[in-house]
């Protein structure tokens, strides 16, 4: 096993400056003019009145590819990672900003996927054809094929417009107050971990507050996907022989459930979480 990831370790820098290049040579489809669009945003901050032409020659997109791919590499050894149009700020200073709040929400959202996908698949495996697994298929359906975004805005409106128990942002402003302008030594960027390093419970429930609305509208998708995923991989397990010897020697069935068919109907589980963890580390 060491000895395959080590191998995968050292083919993974290969693997990356073939898709960087592959990318690369994609881009260089679009004439220089059209490439420039890209550092509109930066050379605005410069002065607008500079002629296309010579934003073009400052930039090399007149070069060769060759030239702009060694040159392009050699900024990104530097941690030049470019211009950042949505953030309006470099990206590596982006990726610094907004990583810590990113790290937060996507762990908290793999908590509901991971634990509630598992555990509710389980539940509903174990009580086919009942109430609750009509309702789990019906509910996945919806979960699977309804938008993020349009989820998100119910979630909005049910429980912060109307009802006004989960508020929008990352922390109230009297939280706010307390991590910006007190002694509140920030560790990690991120306002769970760093209110529990400070000995501040009233920060950490105010900042998992703000939390919990836009972690269930991040992980609905993938909730109902792992759900659907445990459902049928334990349906599945369930027929096995050894399922079957194990009932037959007269083990609850909790023990049969727990000890003998979940471990494995995890297998394929465990398989697809490398996906989803890809998946939030994108914020898709």
């Amino acid at each position: 096993m060491a000895h395959y990831i080590l191998k995968r370790l050292l083919v993974l820098p290969v693997i990356l400056l073939i898709l960087s290049a592959l990318i690369f040579s994609l881009v260089m489809f679009l004439n220089p003019y059209e490439r420039l669009a890209v550092f509109i945003p930066n050379a605005d901050a410069v002065g607008s009145s500079i002629p296309f032409d010579e934003l073009v020659a400052r930039y090399g997109l007149d070069k060769p590819f060759y030239v702009q791919y060694y040159e392009w590499l050699g900024r990104i050894a530097h941690g030049n990672l470019g211009w950042s149009p949505s953030a309006r700020m470099p990206v590596a200073e982006a990726i610094a900003r907004y990583f810590p709040a990113t790290v937060e929400l996507m762990s908290l959202g793999a908590i509901i996927v991971f634990v509630g996908g598992i555990l509710l698949g389980t539940y509903s495996a174990t009580h086919h054809n009942r109430l609750f697994d009509q309702v789990a298929r019906v509910g996945t359906s919806v979960g699977v094929s309804l938008p993020e975004f349009i989820f998100g805005l119910a979630l909005l409106v049910i429980f912060y417009a109307w009802l006004g128990w989960f508020p929008p942002g990352r922390l109230s402003s009297w939280a706010e107050n307390v991590v910006y302008l007190s002694g509140f030594h920030r560790y990690t960027g991120m306002n769970l971990v760093d209110s529990i390093l400070n000995g501040r419970l009233d920060v950490f429930l105010d900042a998992l507050r703000h939390l919990i609305l836009p972690a269930i509208a991040y992980s609905i998708g993938m909730l109902s996907t792992m759900l659907r995923l445990m459902r049928s991989s334990l349906l599945e397990t369930l027929q096995k022989d050894y399922v079957t010897t194990a009932r037959a020697k007269g083990l609850a069935e909790g023990i049969v459930i727990k000890k003998h068919a979940r471990r494995n109907a995890l297998l394929p589980v465990v398989t697809f979480a490398g996906a989803i963890v890809a998946k939030m580390l994108g914020g898709r």
